[in-house]
């Protein structure tokens, strides 16, 4: 038994969901996949994956099994390709994981320009704001939008700030007035980001000190991007990270409410995990997105007044100010 490959096999199979899919993907029959996945099994004396006959899925020892036999695969990858002769370039797959909105908004534009940079490397990336996704299944980067990351476990490099602003839609201020003061707006809907830490308690800071003001939630959601049409809709003010709000901001179609009054801002974190030898991929990525994040990307977002690039949606610009609440993206 080839181990490598039956590590391999397995690998494919979980990240394709199918036994199927991965026998393609390998130019296998799905028999020889599943006698791989087998003897691996009988080799390590357990289970890795449940299967019925409509589905299957990772036992607790499959899960932290595939955990370790990526980042060993990596490893071994990127051993090889080290030592071998002009082996300058990275390849391979990279596997990203990323917050719905900000991919949209902010990470599709510079994937774009990474892609083009290293031709050699494939990417897989997946878009979602659960707080679960990440390395820990499979992923070798995880983008999180946190107000700090204390988990040991992982390498955090910080690679930017969020602001959010606080907005509403011209129609709902005209039909219930503009808020004025920091007590105005307890007179109002309040539509939070449901994975908030606390969803509808907004910690301002203004010229007359901190305030921490608790809103009646009407809606709660758990995505910046259906946030911001319910804000759109006219059903409430809420807080919006500002590559959201920013466009709708210019074009009109929101208007920025006491822009006087801020909130804590948020860190934008590549995770990996803590291995002896990061691979060269995971490295260039989280390079050239730092470098991105910072104002130099290549690539851009058109709205209605200009063009705005990836470090414009995520500071303040003139006249909008930069707001955040905590949250867990």
């Amino acid at each position: 038994m080839d181990v490598l490959a039956a590590m391999r096999t397995f690998r494919r199979v979980v990240q394709r969901g199918s036994f199927n899919l991965a026998a393609v993907d390998l130019q296998q029959s799905t028999a020889a996949v599943s006698k791989q996945v087998r003897q691996l099994e009988e080799r390590l004396g357990n289970l890795l994956i449940i299967r019925t006959t409509r589905s299957m899925s990772l036992s607790e020892a499959g899960q932290a099994y595939f955990v370790e036999c990526c980042h060993l695969l990596d490893e071994f990858d990127a051993l090889e390709r080290a030592t071998q002769v002009g082996a300058n370039a990275p390849s391979g797959r990279l596997r990203i994981n990323a917050p719905l909105s900000f991919g949209l908004k902010v990470l599709s534009p510079i994937l774009a320009g990474f892609m083009q940079h290293y031709p050699q490397l494939q990417v897989e990336l997946s878009l979602g704001d659960r707080v679960q996704e990440g390395v820990g299944e499979g992923f070798d980067v995880s983008l999180r939008i946190r107000s700090q990351w204390a988990d040991s476990a992982l390498i955090a490099r910080r690679l930017g700030e969020v602001g959010q602003v606080i907005c509403a839609a011209p129609a709902y201020l005209q039909a219930h007035g503009t808020p004025q003061t920091v007590d105005d707006l307890r007179q109002h809907a309040c539509l939070a980001y449901r994975q908030a830490e606390h969803p509808g308690i907004w910690p301002l800071e203004g010229q007359d000190g901190a305030t921490r003001l608790e809103l009646p939630v009407r809606l709660a959601v758990d995505n910046s991007l259906l946030l911001a049409d319910m804000l759109l809709a006219g059903l409430g003010i809420g807080a919006l990270p500002s590559f959201v709000a920013k466009p709708l901001l210019h074009s009109g179609q929101l208007l920025q409410v006491l822009p006087e009054q801020a909130l804590a801002r948020t860190q934008i974190y590549a995770l990996f995990a803590s291995n002896r030898h990061v691979p060269q991929k995971i490295r260039v990525f989280v390079d050239y997105l730092a470098q991105a994040l910072g104002g130099e990307t290549q690539g851009e977002l058109q709205v209605a007044s200009g063009k705005l690039q990836a470090q414009d949606l995520l500071a303040g610009g003139e006249g909008v100010s930069s707001h955040s609440v905590t949250k867990r993206p």
